[in-house]
């Protein structure tokens, strides 16, 4: 006859479990991060996922979103992994104090990294409406950290764990706000989230002249840092010759209908002839496919 009852099996074998999606997550979010910060190009397996990275809600203070994910997924694994950090012998006390303050940081996180996470999929799905999987994953593992947190433990007092999970929860929403007021503020200058900074030479903007005058069309977005850069290479009085389309609905002048129309898939794109370009183009490449026959000497003032 046993005198005590064995622990349930997700009560035993939670951390490990805890620990292992922690690592899941930790690998999408430090390869989106990786890719950001070294200005690589993240191989997105489905149409759209570039839209929601490029997106102006992928950074946050300066610095790739995915980075704090990256940290936050690194948080939960530690404290998932601690305890077995202390000798069970010698530190007993020791051990199970960790034991209960990380299962409360543990759960803290993941209360705190699902509301976020829920977040950035109503921006995905209603304001940037593209599809990216490596965001879909990195909230799955979020969702599984908070339900393992919830039901990985065997908690005490129900009651002060709701009440905390009111609290961390309002307090989530209402830093995610603060982060996110510039983009959503709708006084804000959201039409130019990233200004041409640049200045122009004559050769570019007799390029742009001529670009307009053969029709040719640039199909971007006010959050694409890939227009933005694209902009750059022609600098501020030469964008303003250009035949520049917003497609995004929430930018200047949007035009989203002449998008679909042409099946813009990504930006920037450029239709010039009757051909598409995807991707940055270079200005040489520009005067080649329009026909431009000016000066091209772009970088000489």
């Amino acid at each position: 006859m046993r005198n005590k009852r064995s622990k349930p099996w997700i009560h035993r074998n939670s951390r490990f479990i805890i620990a292992g999606i922690a690592t899941i997550g930790g690998v999408i979010t430090a390869y989106l991060a990786i890719e950001k910060l070294t200005g690589g190009t993240v191989t997105c397996p489905v149409a759209g996922c570039e839209q929601v990275l490029e997106s102006p809600y992928a950074t946050i203070f300066g610095l790739p979103l995915a980075l704090f994910g990256f940290l936050a997924y690194a948080g939960m694994g530690t404290m998932a992994i601690a305890p077995w950090l202390v000798n069970p012998g010698s530190q007993k006390e020791l051990r199970s104090k960790l034991e209960n303050w990380s299962w409360l940081l543990i759960f803290v996180g993941g209360v705190s990294m699902t509301i976020f996470s829920s977040y950035l999929m109503y921006i995905m799905a209603f304001e940037i409406k593209s599809l990216c999987l490596y965001c879909i994953g990195s909230a799955i593992c979020s969702l599984a950290l908070f339900i393992l947190a919830l039901i990985g433990n065997n908690w005490g007092d129900i009651g002060q764990l709701i009440f905390m999970a009111v609290i961390v929860g309002m307090i989530t929403i209402v830093g995610t706000f603060a982060v996110y007021a510039p983009i959503n503020n709708p006084t804000a200058n959201k039409q130019d989230i990233y200004g041409v900074t640049t200045t122009s030479t004559p050769a570019k903007v007799a390029l742009a002249e001529h670009l307009t005058k053969v029709d040719a069309k640039f199909y971007g977005a006010y959050w694409c840092n890939y227009c933005k850069n694209q902009k750059e290479l022609f600098g501020q009085e030469a964008v303003s010759k250009l035949n520049y389309i917003e497609c995004d609905p929430q930018g200047k002048n949007p035009q989203p209908n002449l998008c679909v129309a042409a099946s813009i898939k990504g930006y920037p794109t450029w239709e010039i002839n009757g051909k598409f370009h995807e991707g940055i183009v270079s200005l040489e490449n520009l005067a080649k496919f329009s026909g431009y026959q000016g000066a091209s000497n772009f970088d000489n003032p």
